[in-house]
């Protein structure tokens, strides 16, 4: 396609999209988490200053130590709060949701952080921080995050 600049010259011009996919391995941390999540349930470890970490990562971001040895396990939510979130109007291809939805951070019961996923609403003015919502699952579950389709408001399924 060709584009004028409004200069006198031409462009060309084409649309691009950039992504990266990749596979990797879990190991023994994210395995047993993501095999919680086919057994609906979420698990997080417990930092040594009493953090409960979900999504749980290998080692602890503050200090650097190893975590999810055994006795550092604990299931939290499955309901949470949301205590942030952005309104997608307009979903692309790839997303989730093929209709409006909301990326939301949600601190689920018990967890001291909070993990990112989508939150099914009937609208942006449904969205608030502090609303509380619980996962509604993927009828099969196979162990990875999808297994959660998304959230929604507790009480709505």
């Amino acid at each position: 396609m060709t584009r004028s600049s409004g200069v006198g010259a031409a462009s060309m011009w084409a649309p691009y999209d950039l992504e990266y996919p990749y596979k990797r391995s879990v190991g023994p941390v994210l395995g047993r988490f993501f095999g919680g999540l086919k057994n609906r349930r979420f698990e997080a470890v417990r930092a040594s200053d009493g953090r409960v970490i979900c999504p749980p990562p290998e080692a602890d971001p503050v200090t650097g130590e190893a975590l999810g040895g055994e006795g550092g396990w604990t299931e939290v939510g499955p309901g949470g709060v949301v205590t942030s979130w952005s309104w997608v109007p307009s979903p692309r291809p790839k997303h989730p949701l093929q209709k409006p939805f909301a990326w939301a951070l949600i601190q689920l019961d018990g967890a001291s952080t909070a993990l990112l996923h989508v939150v099914d609403a009937s609208g942006e003015s449904a969205m608030k921080t502090g609303m509380r919502v619980a996962p509604r699952w993927r009828d099969a579950t196979v162990g990875d995050i999808r297994d959660v389709e998304c959230f929604v408001t507790e009480g709505t399924r």
